[in-house]
């Protein structure tokens, strides 16, 4: 039973990190650290695709990373919790430490930047 518990427990903070894992998602993440954006303005502060921001940002909403309020024709997305801004933070404090083993890691490198060598 405890063994079943820790792995579903394993699994949702697996799901909860991949939210983070993607540049685009995190990305948004950053921008909406300064407040409530609509998603013209997601765009304008990101430079990628209106349909793409829409897309991942229906995931983030999804995962419930993001929250978003209508403001009459418009709708406006925010981080959902404040500890979301806080993890990002201390991402960027921990980053600072270990800056140099992250950046050398190959385990971890994207796709997009692995080489047909």
């Amino acid at each position: 039973m405890f063994l079943s518990a820790e792995k579903t427990n394993l699994s949702v903070k697996a799901r909860l990190f991949r939210g983070f894992s993607d540049p685009t998602r995190l990305r948004i993440l950053e921008t909406l650290r300064s407040g409530e954006l609509t998603v013209g303005a997601i765009v304008e502060q990101t430079g990628f695709s209106q349909s793409n921001v829409s897309n991942h940002l229906a995931c983030l909403r999804d995962c419930g990373l993001v929250a978003a309020e209508q403001h009459g024709k418009f709708v406006e997305y925010r981080l959902s919790d404040p500890r979301v801004g806080e993890l990002l933070t201390l991402a960027e404090t921990l980053l600072a430490d270990v800056a140099r083993g992250v950046y050398e890691c190959t385990r971890y490198v994207p796709t997009t930047e692995k080489t047909n060598d």
